[in-house]
């Protein structure tokens, strides 16, 4: 794929753009990328020095012109259980200590998550070649945690329909190899 604006070199960096669920996408050579860079509010964007972590804490570090509230005071006491990382750590690295973390910020990173990225359940890109195998055992491993809720709940019924169900989808999975 050549680059959208110069035509001539390949595009290397893909962006996509949200706004107002109006989503737009670019395919630019990172020199046109480069050169769109401010008008895009990526500052810093495919400079040497730019990081993930840093464009994270920028986002983080937005607070109203009126100072903390409660609730700001409330989440830079907050600690991760496991490794002690606080939120105001988080919020100044841009990055979480360990995999608790996310359940100990659960409820702050959540809005965040979901201006990132539109959702906050990562589902990932797969090959097409493997798309529809990887969606299958996905559905399979859904279904199989809701039966054993239904186990648990005691709705036998509905028990039976989604182990019959995983059984189909099983055998697709074999048959399709």
């Amino acid at each position: 794929m050549l680059c959208e604006d110069c035509g001539q070199r390949p595009a290397s960096v893909h962006v996509t753009k949200l706004v107002n669920n109006q989503k737009t996408e670019y395919h630019l050579c990172e020199e046109c990328a480069r050169r769109r860079n401010e008008g895009w509010g990526f500052l810093g964007f495919g400079e040497p020095g730019f990081s993930l972590e840093k464009f994270l804490a920028g986002l983080l570090a937005q607070e109203p012109a009126w100072g903390p509230g409660p609730g700001v005071v409330a989440r830079r006491a907050l600690r991760c259980r496991r490794c002690g990382w606080s939120y105001e750590q988080f919020r100044e690295a841009g990055r979480l200590g360990c995999g608790e973390c996310y359940r100990s910020f659960g409820d702050q990173l959540e809005p965040l998550l979901r201006r990132l990225h539109g959702s906050v359940q990562h589902v990932g890109k797969a090959p097409k070649r493997t798309a529809g195998r990887l969606g299958l055992s996905r559905e399979i491993e859904r279904l199989r945690r809701e039966l054993q809720e239904l186990i648990a709940k005691e709705e036998f019924e509905r028990a039976a329909e989604v182990r019959d169900r995983i059984r189909e989808l099983e055998r697709q999975a074999v048959q399709g190899e």
